[in-house]
């Protein structure tokens, strides 16, 4: 049974959030902002949750990320990894804005220096010191943008690289509760000749940084022969980088008074190119080591509704780290009130399907699976309460259906030879399955290897529901008389699929 457990819970997740369109695979989009601060148009990559569910008001915290051209992509795989594939629950599902440069030097660096040759950057220009008018522009300029056009959380995280770790760090002492969390990745704290360094301990002993956290990752950018102790004592420009930041870890370390929440990790073997990949995973795995929800498998077997006790404490605890009141995501949530109610646990299904209305009400996803549940009771009258409450949400054919039938309407039907122009192989779009439908009898049927046949009932035109499976729903796109593809509306997310060629 613990197989079958774990199975489902992977099941009731999103399998891919990444958009397909024309056969292509979209991570984001291109947006873009006037800063009059900075005197430019600036390009951002802008990444979103599409994890299928059927409601309006889910939204999302926010990652800034510095240098977005050259770590965009990987940073998104990670967090819909870690947030969606195989049911990780490990990080938020998370909104990612990268930021692309224009003049990187200018405005990732804090102060004007005359010249300080840079130890770890190959993009150095002499315009330096705009730090403070970036910083400025990702405040005033930026975040609004994004908070009136996404669907955002107050929740905000900010990673930077090199400079950009610099940027990091000076936007944590100078602007602290700008973000809530911060990953700087192997920072330029040599720069202006460790005077930054300097300023940087200080604000870190006279600030309080209560609620907020830092995770700190380190390179190994020290020359052939060179060990970390000899390191700690050299004084050549050789090792001045890594010193520095050795030196910042340290004081941090030291002065645990301010409220910071803090960690760090040495990667002997990254250097300053390869570290970060492997920091941005280890950061967000400490920024959120209390956000992961750990099923039992009795979880999945108990008929009481004692998980869902010791869920709602697990996210009241999300909550208070985040500041605002977070629910579990709809989705996870209706893919376990449909495994309840499959099993007949009406009261655990019940539970279930509440909190989500509760959590979601504008959804109307939420009340057509309890006005599902409540058929399954017999109990009419609020079913069909709850089925109206849904159409007029969303106009659903399949909720419609559903509420006719309870209302003594006739079913919807089809002819056998309405039902032939469906008959077609169809493969999934970023699923390694296939679908191949078929008429028996005078009705449609869809086998799909390994998981079984399926009774596809009419519910309107192009619409159908599988039979005996509550929450799923297909709806085919046809050129005239000849299926193109369908959508599949499940309880575990919308997957599409296309005719096979």
């Amino acid at each position: 049974m613990k197989y079958l457990s774990l199975f489902f819970l992977c099941a009731i997740i999103t399998l891919s959030s990444l958009a397909q369109t024309d056969n292509k695979i979209v991570i984001g989009k291109v947006d873009s902002v006037y800063s009059n601060i900075l005197g430019e148009q600036r390009k951002v990559w802008v990444y979103v949750p599409g994890n299928g569910a059927q409601n309006s008001g889910e939204h999302y915290p926010v990652v800034y990320l510095l240098d977005g051209d050259g770590h965009f992509e990987s940073v998104v795989g990670m967090i819909q990894q870690l947030s969606q594939v195989n049911g990780n629950t490990v990080v938020p599902q998370m909104i990612v804005v990268g930021i692309p440069n224009t003049d990187r030097t200018r405005d990732l660096t804090p102060t004007h220096i005359a010249s300080d040759p840079p130890m770890m950057d190959s993009n150095f220009s002499r315009t330096t010191g705009g730090g403070e008018n970036f910083a400025a522009f990702i405040e005033k300029e930026l975040m609004p943008h994004i908070d009136s056009m996404y669907p955002t959380q107050a929740y905000k995280m900010l990673i930077g690289h090199s400079f950009g770790g610099l940027t990091v760090m000076n936007i944590l002492t100078n602007h602290t509760k700008l973000f809530n969390a911060y990953i700087a990745i192997d920072p330029s704290m040599w720069y202006n000749k460790e005077q930054f360094l300097k300023a940087t301990e200080k604000k870190l002993t006279t600030q309080q940084y209560n609620g907020i956290r830092l995770y700190l990752g380190i390179a190994n950018t020290m020359p052939e022969g060179m060990t970390l102790d000899k390191m700690k004592k050299d004084t050549t420009a050789d090792t001045r980088h890594i010193r520095s930041i050795f030196a910042l870890d340290q004081f941090i370390k030291s002065n645990q008074k301010n409220g910071l929440k803090y960690a760090s990790k040495y990667y002997p073997d990254d250097d300053h190119g390869s570290v970060p990949l492997t920091s941005e995973y280890d950061g967000l795995r400490f920024i959120f080591n209390y956000y992961r929800f750990k099923f039992t498998n009795a979880d999945f077997t108990d008929s009481s509704t004692a998980f869902i006790v010791k869920m709602k404490k697990h996210y009241e605890t999300v909550s208070k780290e985040f500041g605002y009141k977070v629910s579990p995501p709809e989705m996870l949530i209706n893919g376990l009130g449909y495994n309840a109610l499959s099993q007949k646990q009406y009261a655990k299904a019940a539970a279930l399907f509440e909190m989500n209305i509760a959590s979601y009400p504008n959804s109307g996803n939420v009340y057509d699976s309890y006005a599902d549940l409540l058929s399954a009771k017999k109990d009419t009258v609020n079913a069909i309460a709850n089925y109206q409450k849904a159409l007029a949400m969303t106009g659903s054919a399949d909720t419609k259906q559903k509420l006719q039938e309870l209302q003594g309407a006739a079913a919807f039907k089809l002819t056998a030879k309405e039902l032939e122009k469906y008959v077609a192989d169809f493969e999934f779009e970023g699923v390694s399955a296939t679908a191949s439908l078929k008429i028996i009898d005078n009705v449609l049927w869809a086998s799909v290897p390994g998981e079984g046949d399926f009774e596809l009932v009419p519910v309107s035109p192009d619409t159908f529901h599988v039979k005996g499976m509550e929450g799923y729903k297909v709806q085919f796109e046809m050129d005239g008389d000849k299926p193109l593809g369908f959508t599949s509306t499940q309880p575990n997310g919308i997957y599409k699929a296309h005719v096979k060629k």
